[in-house]
């Protein structure tokens, strides 16, 4: 058992998880996270604490921020601001069908990376030199696509949550249009989209537990006993772990848990009884 805590760049950013070491940080405090640039500031959004899981390898937290450490990330938050500002200015007078997602800044090696999203490929050689030139530093352009640019911006989802891009998810997994029907969702591009257009991840990420309740509970027109009777199953409640039946005796609905009208489950009940204590 390790311990582990989660810190956020920026607010409502996407979680870093981090081993707090010989610290403890509480929420809202200013830690320094280290990375390839050195550390940076984030704060804390979720304390130290024990967790079961493996937990090794995670990056050291190397210790509360300092007054250096925040007059720095200040400073290097007025220059992104700045750069972003720049980037719309100049890339309205090139019109260029380019927007400006992000902006990163390296002060070690006063680098400027500009992420921005656009229809197509787009020749922007003429505007890295003008950049360069306003900003007096080093200028790189990165064109993003959707998914990447719902992550740098953030947002709420079509379930009113922030975005699982912009605050867990690490890597971005391929979904398919089978995830949706697999989970008896609407096959309408307006229903299960998320935020960037494409296919929500939590098609994807949510797809196992669909097909493991599946592979156990009784198939929709099965006939089965539930406590309040029989019935013929006429749906799924997955996250709920249950089965809607309708029962022979007046044709009334119920809600029912997947384990009491599993075939197997029952078995074992009539054999070992129901496990209630002697």
């Amino acid at each position: 058992m390790g311990m582990m805590m989660a810190v956020s760049f920026t607010r409502y950013g996407r979680l870093y998880y981090l081993d707090p070491g010989e610290h403890s940080p509480k929420v809202g405090d200013k830690v320094l996270v280290p990375t390839d640039s050195g550390p940076e500031v984030a704060e804390c959004v979720w304390a130290p604490q024990y967790t079961s899981e493996d937990v090794e390898g995670l990056p050291l937290c190397a210790g509360p921020a300092g007054e250096e450490h925040l007059a720095r990330d200040e400073s290097n938050k007025r220059r992104r601001a700045e750069a972003r500002s720049v980037s719309k200015r100049l890339i309205k007078r090139h019109a260029l069908p380019m927007k400006v997602v992000g902006v990163d800044y390296l002060d070690a090696d006063n680098v400027y990376t500009v992420y921005f999203s656009a229809p197509h490929r787009v020749d922007f050689r003429a505007l890295v030199r003008d950049l360069a030139r306003n900003l007096r530093a080093r200028v790189e352009l990165r064109q993003i696509g959707p998914r990447d640019e719902a992550r740098l911006q953030g947002g709420i989802g079509p379930c009113g949550r922030d975005l699982c891009c912009a605050t867990f998810l690490k890597d971005f997994e391929p979904v398919s249009v089978r995830m949706a029907k697999d989970q008896d969702l609407p096959v309408n591009p307006l229903r299960i989209a998320g935020a960037c257009g494409r296919l929500m991840c939590c098609l994807k990420y949510e797809h196992p537990l669909y097909q493991e309740f599946r592979a156990s509970a009784p198939r929709v027109g099965a006939s089965v006993e539930t406590p309040e009777g029989a019935g013929t199953v006429v749906g799924h409640n997955v996250p709920s772990d249950s089965v809607v039946v309708r029962l022979n005796d007046g044709g009334r609905r119920c809600a029912c848990s997947k384990a009491s009208v599993c075939a197997p489950r029952k078995a074992y009940d009539s054999t070992y009884g129901d496990g209630e204590p002697v």
